[in-house]
């Protein structure tokens, strides 16, 4: 069965401040832990004890110091190949790593961030899930609201974020016509996975209590969202109703889309450069001055019927028709985790070239059009996925998206709250390197802190005008980092959680 990260790891006494194995973020069905991971989260076990002892620490402190971080960057080391920059002093004296990596150097803009409404994703309920035997539990409250303020803004580094969606449509009228508010639009199960209407209000409070922007929210709104069923085609009159609610009442800064998912039952996805169904969106769109537009693409394995619309190839024509458009591509098209069967088929990981699907996709249509500069490849998942699995892939990943679509078009996104506090996938990124090897033979280029600063947050405020400036001159007087202080002064800390889920007998 399913169980949370979190709750495998309290039962077996794991404390690990990086996740040891690869968490679902319920896109994918969750593998087991592989050897080596298995030998990395023993080998964080048996250096933390010892050097919580040394330093006369508790094993639980130690961990959720920056002393445990370092130590589990080092004992990947151990395991995998010397890939992350960690030094054995950082592991015994908290200045070392301080001097190292001073937090606040970076201004880290999250472009996906998640948490649930009282629920934890649904999809897992679905027939074919039932049928191999899962019996899932859920935890409600690690997803939710509350924790999401605590592990984005409290536990790490994270200076803005962008609430992001998960597919879902609203309801627009009751019977008698009135026109719906709040959580009549989303009923039952709809209301809880973070509808277009909770992802302002939640984007508002944030902003509200800090006292500065820190947030951003997504709406939801697909061409395939309304439909209208006597002539079997889009109901145009409903969708443009929706997308001007969404853009002039909510407030969102962009829209989320789910090209593999079917919300109003049309019986089909959508495709990005489909001329009759998405071209009127964008033209709408772009009469209500919204221009921006994050995709799912790969992870996708979950829709037996409609997951080949998660591959990125429709991404080419939609971006060079509407060059005025943003096209931000979630999880850089990777089309399976490395623990997933498909991972070791033929042709899906090519060692001598470095590359997989379907990333390929998305890297060779930019080959095809130097010219084409509205497409970004975002990272949430994908790199904390192959940083845990498989780092050579990693370093590919990274390498082919600087390569090929330059350092600026590269975003910063975790897909946490499914990982818990997105702060050791944010030391992960801080420590990560493209080896000399990797560069000579592929063609990368070492990343400098330039590089990373553009990709922590720089590309994604200048896609959304956020003047980077003004914004830190204002986080450490702003209500929400007032508080921060408060709560680390009082002994606050991660607490090391993943809420993403993984095999219970793994």
């Amino acid at each position: 069965m399913w169980i949370p990260k979190w709750q495998r790891d309290r039962d077996r006494g794991v404390l690990s401040p990086v996740p040891t194995q690869v968490v679902s973020n319920e896109e994918f069905i969750p593998r087991p832990q592989s050897e080596s991971q298995k030998q990395v989260e023993e080998l964080i076990g048996v250096l933390s004890d010892h050097r919580a002892k040394n330093l006369g620490m508790d094993r639980r402190s130690f961990l959720a110091s920056s002393m445990g971080m370092a130590t589990a960057f080092f004992a990947a080391n151990k395991v995998y190949g010397n890939y992350w920059d960690v030094d054995e002093d950082e592991t015994l004296d908290a200045a070392a790593g301080a001097e190292k990596w001073p937090k606040g150097e970076y201004f880290i803009f999250d472009v996906q961030s998640h948490f649930t409404n009282g629920a934890a994703l649904g999809f897992r309920n679905i027939e074919f899930m039932q049928n191999m035997g899962f019996n899932l539990n859920e935890d409600s409250n690690a997803y939710a609201f509350p924790n999401f303020v605590k592990e984005m803004f409290f536990d790490s580094e994270t200076s803005m974020v962008c609430i992001s969606g998960v597919p879902g449509k609203e309801e627009q009228r009751a019977k008698d016509g009135r026109v719906l508010e709040g959580a009549e639009r989303t009923p039952g199960l709809m209301g809880k996975v973070l509808p277009s209407w909770v992802m302002s209000a939640r984007k508002n409070e944030i902003n509200e209590l800090a006292k500065c922007q820190r947030a951003l929210c997504q709406g939801n709104c697909a061409p395939n969202h309304y439909w209208d069923r006597p002539s079997n085609g889009q109901d145009k009159s409903a969708l443009f109703e929706q997308m001007e609610r969404e853009v002039k009442n909510y407030g969102i800064d962009s829209w989320k889309w789910y090209c593999h998912t079917d919300p109003a039952r049309s019986g089909n996805g959508f495709k990005l450069d489909d001329e009759q169904l998405t071209y009127p969106f964008y033209e709408k769109s772009k009469e209500l001055g919204m221009k921006i537009f994050s995709i799912h693409k790969g992870f996708a394995s979950q829709s037996r019927t409609l997951g080949h619309l998660a591959n990125p190839a429709d991404v080419e024509k939609a971006a060079i028709d509407h060059p005025d458009l943003t096209f931000i591509i979630y999880h850089s098209a990777l089309k399976h985790g490395p623990n997933e069967p498909q991972f070791s088929a033929d042709g899906y990981f090519d060692p001598t070239t470095g590359d997989f699907a379907w990333h390929d996709v998305l890297m060779k249509l930019k080959q095809r059009n130097p010219d084409m500069n509205n497409v970004y490849c975002e990272i949430g998942s994908s790199f904390g996925t192959l940083a845990i699995a498989h780092p050579i892939m990693c370093q590919h990943l990274i390498g082919k998206n600087i390569k090929h679509y330059g350092v600026d078009h590269v975003l910063w996104g975790t897909d946490c709250l499914w990982w818990g506090s997105p702060q050791w996938v944010i030391e992960a990124f801080k420590r990560f390197q493209i080896s000399d090897e990797l560069c000579d033979q592929f063609g990368y280029a070492k990343l400098t802190k330039v590089d990373k600063a553009k990709i922590f947050g720089l590309n994604a405020a200048k896609i959304y005008g956020i003047d980077v400036e003004a914004q830190r001159n204002a986080l450490p007087a702003d209500t929400l980092s007032r508080i921060k202080d408060t709560y680390l002064a009082q002994g606050g800390h991660s607490d090391n959680a993943a809420y993403g889920w993984v095999r219970a007998d793994s």
